[in-house]
């Protein structure tokens, strides 16, 4: 059965603003068919760097979101069993390296490692895929590339990539926009005034400043632009400060007063 090509590609541009000159490396690291690890914080753009990065090229993406759970078997395939006895079924790094498609493996290290050592033999000289319980080699098609991230301030030592894995990648590290710039991400996202995106980043630094004091993780840009859309729906900026930006990221009493204190200093309490 030939596959649809087409079903991977991204469809529309993803809204992306560059914050240095990552574009050129990944696009000189495709044009070599390198693989290639991005790391950085939760929420940075990731995901959607490698999603824009996929339009421009005008690749297929395959996009797998990795977990704990995660076997081999779903990363490469499996035999089902079905009205006309068993039959094959490709996973999705199979059909990325059938079909040439740049395929995405987020927060890898969520997956366990006795299930990631299955993407070395597509990381060298080799580009294959062994399918073991098949007995079939697959060879990567000439545009497939792999593409790994991860969160390295987030992952504990049993939580890490073996150097095995590591250096078998190029590797590009995002951190968060920095505050102009941000700020002008939220604006164009969401619609919301470029005023008010300055005032929600400006919590946001607030936030991160608290990360190993308190906070494992800071605000995230992803949760600035929650803040920013309710906002947009009719939301009082403190209420959504502290819908978006306090509730999801601590429990703990002490903390929250203090971001609390801190959307009060910028939206005021009225």
């Amino acid at each position: 059965m030939r596959l649809d090509i087409a079903q991977y590609k991204v469809k529309a541009e993803p809204y992306y603003q560059p914050q240095g000159n990552e574009i050129a490396l990944y696009e000189a690291a495709y044009q070599r068919r390198l693989p290639v690890m991005v790391k950085g914080p939760t929420g940075c753009g990731k995901s959607r760097f490698i999603e824009y990065m996929a339009w421009r090229l005008d690749r297929p993406l395959i996009t797998v979101a990795c977990n704990e759970d995660m076997t081999a078997s779903d990363l490469v395939g499996r035999y089902l069993l079905d009205a006309n006895g068993t039959r094959w079924v490709d996973g999705p790094l199979t059909i990325a390296a059938r079909i040439g498609a740049i395929c995405y493996l987020d927060e890898v290290v969520e997956a366990r490692q006795d299930t990631t050592v299955v993407i070395h033999p597509l990381t060298d000289h080799r580009r294959t895929l062994p399918l073991d319980k098949k007995g079939e080699v697959v060879e990567a098609h000439e545009d497939f590339q792999l593409v790994i991230s991860y969160n390295p301030g987030y992952q504990s030592l049993m939580k890490d990539l073996k150097q095995s894995t590591k250096q078998r990648f190029t590797a590009m590290t995002f951190d968060y926009p920095h505050p102009k710039l941000e700020a002008e991400i939220l604006a164009k996202e969401t619609g919301t005034e470029l005023a008010v995106a300055e005032q929600l980043v400006k919590v946001a630094g607030t936030a991160r400043n608290l990360k190993g004091h308190g906070l494992d993780e800071g605000i995230s840009t992803r949760l600035l632009v929650y803040a920013a859309s309710l906002i947009q729906a009719g939301i009082a900026p403190r209420e959504a400060g502290r819908m978006a930006l306090v509730e999801p990221i601590t429990d703990d009493a002490d903390i929250r007063a203090t971001l609390h204190h801190a959307i009060d200093a910028v939206f005021g309490t009225e």
